[in-house]
């Protein structure tokens, strides 16, 4: 192929409309996220950006939202342990999940009921090219 495939810019979520506040606690005040400008030309669609690293998610806002409880962005994390502390101090239900071989990793949902998925490898074996 004439071309390549670099990496995930952003994942973008959505909210219901005039719920950026509810995001920011969410996504800046309890999972760490910085708070990124929007472009001026897309501030007045609502919603908020937020990056924590190379991470970046978009929340937009949606007059006819339902949450994605499927789909969802899977978040690679170093130090999962210490982040199911965090979780646990701050009172954010979560749910372990084990059954992806070489990983351990959790799910959460926002509070929009977007799932999210955190994930740190513990074995560098990952799925096979078929």
């Amino acid at each position: 192929m004439a071309f390549q495939y670099e990496v995930i810019d952003h994942v973008q979520l959505a909210a219901p409309i005039g719920e950026e506040n509810t995001a920011r606690d969410c996504y800046h005040c309890l999972l760490g996220f910085k708070e990124m400008m929007k472009p001026e030309s897309l501030r007045k669609r609502g919603g908020v950006w937020f990056q924590a690293g190379d991470v970046h998610i978009h929340i937009g806002v949606e007059s006819s939202f339902v949450p994605a409880n499927k789909a969802h962005p899977a978040i690679r994390i170093k130090g999962l342990d210490a982040f199911i502390d965090h979780l646990k101090r701050n009172s954010l239900p979560f749910t372990v999940d084990n059954n992806l071989p070489g990983a351990n990793r959790l799910y959460l949902a926002d509070p929009f009921g977007n799932r999210l998925e955190f994930l740190e490898w513990i074995d560098h074996a990952r799925c096979e090219h078929v």
